[in-house]
Protein backbone atom coordinates (compact mmCIF):
# COMPACT_ATOMS: atom_id res chain seq x y z
CA UNK A 1 0.00 0.00 0.00
CA UNK A 2 1.31 3.55 -1.32
CA UNK A 3 1.59 6.59 1.20
CA UNK A 4 -1.30 8.01 -0.07
CA UNK A 5 -3.52 4.89 0.08
CA UNK A 6 -2.10 4.32 3.59
CA UNK A 7 -3.04 8.68 5.07
CA UNK A 8 -6.54 7.95 2.67
CA UNK A 9 -7.47 5.02 4.87
CA UNK A 10 -5.91 6.53 7.87
CA UNK A 11 -8.34 9.60 6.93
CA UNK A 12 -11.62 7.37 6.99
CA UNK A 13 -10.85 5.50 10.34
CA UNK A 14 -10.47 8.91 11.95
CA UNK A 15 -13.47 10.96 10.80
CA UNK A 16 -15.08 7.66 12.01
CA UNK A 17 -13.52 7.54 15.41
CA UNK A 18 -14.20 11.44 15.75
CA UNK A 19 -10.68 11.70 16.14
CA UNK A 20 -10.38 15.30 15.17
CA UNK A 21 -6.45 16.26 15.35
CA UNK A 22 -5.88 13.08 13.45
CA UNK A 23 -8.21 14.10 10.54
CA UNK A 24 -7.45 17.19 10.38
CA UNK A 25 -3.24 16.89 10.68
CA UNK A 26 -4.01 14.07 7.74
CA UNK A 27 -6.24 16.64 5.75
CA UNK A 28 -3.55 19.27 5.81
CA UNK A 29 -1.02 16.12 4.57
CA UNK A 30 -3.47 15.34 1.74
CA UNK A 31 -3.68 19.09 0.90
CA UNK A 32 0.21 19.54 0.60
CA UNK A 33 0.09 16.33 -1.47
CA UNK A 34 -2.56 17.79 -3.71
CA UNK A 35 -1.26 21.34 -3.85
CA UNK A 36 2.40 19.69 -5.55
CA UNK A 37 0.44 17.35 -7.90
CA UNK A 38 -1.74 20.24 -9.26
CA UNK A 39 0.83 23.13 -9.06
CA UNK A 40 3.54 20.80 -11.09
CA UNK A 41 1.34 18.62 -12.90
CA UNK A 42 2.69 15.47 -11.47
CA UNK A 43 2.01 12.75 -9.26
CA UNK A 44 3.56 12.05 -6.06
CA UNK A 45 5.65 8.82 -5.08
CA UNK A 46 6.48 7.83 -1.28
CA UNK A 47 9.63 9.24 -1.71
CA UNK A 48 8.25 12.72 -2.56
CA UNK A 49 5.46 12.38 -0.07
CA UNK A 50 7.57 11.52 2.63
CA UNK A 51 10.13 14.90 1.91
CA UNK A 52 7.18 16.94 2.30
CA UNK A 53 5.67 15.04 5.53
CA UNK A 54 9.62 16.30 6.83
CA UNK A 55 9.15 19.44 5.33
CA UNK A 56 5.66 19.98 7.35
CA UNK A 57 7.43 18.65 10.48
CA UNK A 58 9.91 21.33 10.44
CA UNK A 59 7.16 24.30 10.13
CA UNK A 60 5.39 22.95 12.69
CA UNK A 61 8.58 22.65 14.63
CA UNK A 62 9.67 26.18 13.90
CA UNK A 63 5.80 27.41 14.66
CA UNK A 64 6.31 25.87 18.18
CA UNK A 65 9.42 28.03 18.82
CA UNK A 66 7.88 30.83 18.25
CA UNK A 67 4.83 30.66 20.55
CA UNK A 68 6.77 28.84 23.49
CA UNK A 69 8.24 33.00 22.82
CA UNK A 70 4.99 34.28 22.84
CA UNK A 71 3.88 31.82 26.03
CA UNK A 72 1.02 30.36 23.83
CA UNK A 73 1.68 26.63 25.35
CA UNK A 74 -1.89 25.89 23.94
CA UNK A 75 -0.63 26.46 20.05
CA UNK A 76 2.68 24.39 21.47
CA UNK A 77 0.52 21.54 22.49
CA UNK A 78 -1.75 20.96 19.54
CA UNK A 79 1.75 21.81 16.99
CA UNK A 80 3.39 19.03 19.43
CA UNK A 81 0.14 16.74 18.30
CA UNK A 82 0.27 17.55 14.59
CA UNK A 83 3.86 16.94 14.70
CA UNK A 84 3.76 13.79 16.67
CA UNK A 85 0.75 12.56 13.69
CA UNK A 86 3.13 13.39 10.89
CA UNK A 87 5.86 11.12 12.20
CA UNK A 88 3.50 8.20 12.18
CA UNK A 89 4.40 8.25 8.79
CA UNK A 90 8.04 8.84 8.17
CA UNK A 91 10.06 5.21 8.02
CA UNK A 92 11.91 3.98 10.60
CA UNK A 93 14.61 6.62 11.36
CA UNK A 94 18.05 5.74 12.19
CA UNK A 95 19.92 5.62 15.61
CA UNK A 96 22.34 7.81 16.59
CA UNK A 97 24.74 4.82 16.23
CA UNK A 98 23.71 3.93 13.14
CA UNK A 99 24.01 6.88 11.70
CA UNK A 100 27.32 7.55 13.01
CA UNK A 101 28.40 4.39 11.46
CA UNK A 102 27.17 5.18 8.12
CA UNK A 103 28.90 8.28 8.26
CA UNK A 104 32.31 6.93 9.81
CA UNK A 105 31.61 4.77 6.70
CA UNK A 106 31.32 7.03 3.75
CA UNK A 107 34.13 9.36 5.55
CA UNK A 108 36.60 6.50 4.93
CA UNK A 109 35.13 5.75 1.38
CA UNK A 110 35.57 9.67 0.29
CA UNK A 111 38.81 10.01 2.06
CA UNK A 112 37.49 12.96 3.99
CA UNK A 113 39.60 14.68 6.66
CA UNK A 114 38.53 17.89 8.10
CA UNK A 115 35.44 20.24 7.74
CA UNK A 116 36.66 21.37 4.56
CA UNK A 117 35.39 17.93 3.06
CA UNK A 118 31.82 18.09 4.47
CA UNK A 119 30.69 18.86 0.89
CA UNK A 120 32.03 15.94 -0.32
CA UNK A 121 30.58 13.56 2.53
CA UNK A 122 26.87 15.04 2.89
CA UNK A 123 25.61 14.47 -0.67
CA UNK A 124 26.75 10.90 -0.72
CA UNK A 125 25.46 10.13 3.01
CA UNK A 126 22.22 11.90 1.78
CA UNK A 127 22.23 9.37 -1.00
CA UNK A 128 22.70 6.08 1.34
CA UNK A 129 20.30 7.25 4.20
CA UNK A 130 17.56 8.70 2.16
CA UNK A 131 14.45 9.59 4.21
CA UNK A 132 15.89 8.12 7.02
CA UNK A 133 17.15 10.69 8.92
CA UNK A 134 16.83 14.64 8.17
CA UNK A 135 19.91 16.58 6.88
CA UNK A 136 20.35 17.83 10.41
CA UNK A 137 20.84 14.97 12.02
CA UNK A 138 22.94 14.14 9.28
CA UNK A 139 25.10 17.31 9.61
CA UNK A 140 25.59 17.16 13.37
CA UNK A 141 26.84 13.75 13.10
CA UNK A 142 29.37 14.36 9.85
CA UNK A 143 30.56 17.40 12.25
CA UNK A 144 31.23 15.49 14.98
CA UNK A 145 33.08 12.74 13.45
CA UNK A 146 35.04 15.66 11.24
CA UNK A 147 35.17 18.35 13.79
Amino acid sequence: MSLKEQLKTDMKDAMRAKEIVKRDTIRSINTMIKQIEVDERIDLDDDAVVKLIQKGIKQREEAISQYKEADRNDLVDVEQAQIDIFKLYLPKQLTDEELESMTQEIIKEVGATSMKDMGKVMPVLKEKVGTSADGKRMSGAIKKLLG
